[in-house]
């Protein structure tokens, strides 16, 4: 799977619409020109429309009153609330973040009466496209949750494959990493790992294929799984890395960007749809690629 398989699925996901919050951003205009090319959606750029226009009729003109545009006029300081009231109402079915504070969009998605709330943790799920391996491969959570738990991790699995199964893997095999392949008490993602392969083969998880704990040689390189004698699921081709922490998420996630130069897309799953939480660092291609993944997978 690659990201032109996510392309072609996101194009025959028909009528998808992407609420954009604080759409006054060059980036995420150029990223929204580009899923437009590629007939990946409608969108609904909500802010100030006239600021918009603006950047519109400057760099994009192809966007000048294009059909699958359409604005959503609002004041700066209420276009996250404004964009996921589009979505809870059912008129968008992405979010994807603009010029706005993540603290800002994430306390609107949380909103008691309007939010995307559904009782589940929120956790971050990215796919990378790795050159060195020639697969695909998703990473969570390496940018929500700090030090999750079990229960928070049973969560986070449970978002991660529901976003796989919208990229069109049935049973995904899911790794948790840790530093090691055997069970230590000291180590707690260890006893986490092993925790949660149990409860996946009693259908407490259900919907995928967990194996663990396993380092991440193990779980990428069937080579080393081979060298150290593992078998399973997951060994050296496991579809899904569960991180232990944040930090090591954060690491993983960059190391395989700056030294794998792998593309990526990421998307926020937990809430009632997807959500394009993309960095204002990030290039139009990064967002790009998250919008597919999340219009994919909307569900």
């Amino acid at each position: 799977m690659r990201f032109e398989d996510i392309f072609r699925k996101a194009e025959s996901a028909a009528g998808a619409t992407v609420a954009v919050a604080a759409a006054e951003d060059q980036e995420v205009l150029k990223a929204v020109e580009m899923a437009i090319e590629k007939k990946l959606g409608r969108f609904i750029l909500v802010g100030d429309k006239q600021s918009i226009n603006a950047i519109i009729r400057q760099s994009f003109p192809a966007l000048d009153q294009h059909e699958a545009i359409e604005f959503h006029h609002t004041e700066h300081s209420q276009a996250a609330l404004e964009a996921v009231k589009l979505v809870s109402s059912g008129r968008a079915g992405v979010l994807m973040k603009g010029h706005v504070e993540t603290s800002v969009l994430l306390k609107a998605v949380l909103n008691k009466e309007v939010g995307l709330r559904t009782g589940s943790v929120l956790s971050h799920v990215a796919l990378f496209e790795v050159p060195s391996i020639g697969r695909s491969i998703f990473v969570t959570d390496a940018a929500m949750n700090i030090a999750p738990d079990l229960n928070q991790k049973v969560q986070i699995v449970n978002n991660a494959v529901k976003i796989a199964h919208g990229t069109g893997l049935k049973n995904p095999s899911v790794a948790p990493l840790a530093a090691v392949e055997t069970i230590n008490p000291a180590m707690q993602a260890t006893l986490d790992a092993a925790a949660l392969t149990q409860m996946n083969r009693r259908g407490q998880i259900k919907g995928c294929l967990i194996d663990g704990p396993l380092a991440l040689d193990n779980a990428v390189s069937e080579t080393a799984a081979a060298h150290k004698g593992i078998t399973g699921p997951a060994a050296g081709n496991a579809d899904i890395l569960l991180v232990p922490s944040i930090e090591s998420g954060n690491i993983l996630y960059k190391s395989l960007m700056y030294f794998g130069n792998s593309k990526v897309g990421a998307v926020i799953s937990g809430a009632k749809a997807p959500i394009v939480l993309t960095s204002r660092a990030d290039t139009a291609e990064s967002k790009l690629y998250s919008l597919a993944l999340a219009i994919c997978t909307s569900y």
